[in-house]
């Protein structure tokens, strides 16, 4: 038997809050969101200081010969984390 997620439950458990039940509830339907968008989040920032570098060291005149590749990695992953971060706060409602 399943609940609509606006009302509430008949009987909440003794001592909670409602929104506190539904905060619970939410959790229990997508677990570790939280964390998920701070690792997303922190893997974009980080291919996205890097990518920073790696072009910076290119006008600098210091470039090896990797350069177009790792710059092409390190904006597949920073595309690859908003898409993620994108899709998790898209499900969320």
């Amino acid at each position: 038997m399943t609940m609509p997620a606006s009302r509430p439950p008949d009987r909440l458990p003794q001592g909670m809050s409602t929104e506190k039940y539904a905060r619970l509830r939410a959790e229990a339907k997508a677990p570790y969101r939280g964390l998920r968008r701070v690792v997303y989040l922190t893997v974009g920032a980080s291919a996205a200081i890097g990518a920073f570098i790696m072009i910076t060291q290119g006008l600098a005149g210091r470039a090896t010969a990797d350069l177009g590749v790792n710059l092409l990695i390190q904006f597949g992953v920073l595309g690859t984390a908003g898409l993620l971060l994108w899709l998790e706060s898209r499900g969320q409602s």
